[in-house]
């Protein structure tokens, strides 16, 4: 199977003055077209700056990251902004609905960006809500919805352009525990689907939802190793 991310030897520091501090170190990871991924760390570990590296919102200062098969550093300006709007789907913790717009208008914006016709991209939103089982939502803004159908919307907007990678950064954070079990169990749908995801959190229970979770610490990401059985008594 084809590999989404692929990323070798990443590090990125971040310079003020004579002050230099390093967000990344030496990030290798590999993750497969299909995958459901969490990078699970505390506040200042470098999961942001991991998840805007991912996004195309950053550039690495070492290493490469290739995505879909295209080493991003090679890529014009033009073309990011293309890969972002097209390739990558963003979830957010803040849900970056237009208060003034319907559920259905929100959804269709990467496609306003992307030229689409009026038709399709109605079409397209309609479908996309549907998946997210808010079909009966479409004509509603933002302030009509509650927090996990906002969320839901939010990650129908993430979807209507059919991307290669779902980026999700801490994508319950704003929901109580019935809307959490809503947002992870339509993830869960995405993910059997054959969509990839990558799910950032601080939340180790949130991360088990994943098939694959990574911890990052002080800028360097590992994958715990399984316990080992304990030896059984004779």
């Amino acid at each position: 199977m084809a590999a989404v991310i692929e990323l070798a030897g990443l590090g990125k520091t971040y310079a003020a003055g004579p002050l230099r501090v390093e967000a990344l170190t030496d990030v290798s990871l590999t993750i497969e077209a299909g995958e459901m991924v969490a990078i699970v760390g505390p506040s200042g570990s470098g999961k942001s700056t991991l998840m805007h590296i991912l996004g195309c919102l950053d550039v690495p200062t070492t290493g490469t990251f290739r995505l879909a098969g295209r080493d991003v550093a090679d890529l014009p300006e033009d073309e990011l902004a293309e890969v972002r709007n097209r390739s990558i789907g963003f979830v957010f913790q803040q849900f970056n609905l237009l208060p003034y717009l319907t559920a259905w208008r929100n959804v269709e914006l990467p496609l306003v960006y992307a030229g689409m016709d009026p038709g399709e991209r109605r079409e397209r939103a309609l479908r996309a809500l549907d998946q997210v089982g808010l079909g009966d939502r479409a004509e509603h803004r933002p302030g009509e919805l509650s927090g996990g159908q906002q969320q839901r919307a939010a990650i129908a907007r993430a979807i209507v352009t059919e991307p290669a990678l779902i980026l999700a950064d801490e994508p319950t954070g704003n929901l109580d525990s019935a809307s959490t079990a809503e947002v992870l169990a339509l993830m869960a749908d995405l993910h059997t689907q054959g969509r990839t995801i990558v799910l950032i959190t601080h939340e180790p229970d949130i991360a088990a939802a994943a098939g694959r979770v990574l911890r990052i610490h002080d800028g360097r990401l590992s994958e715990p190793q399984p316990s080992a059985p304990e030896p059984v008594a004779p």
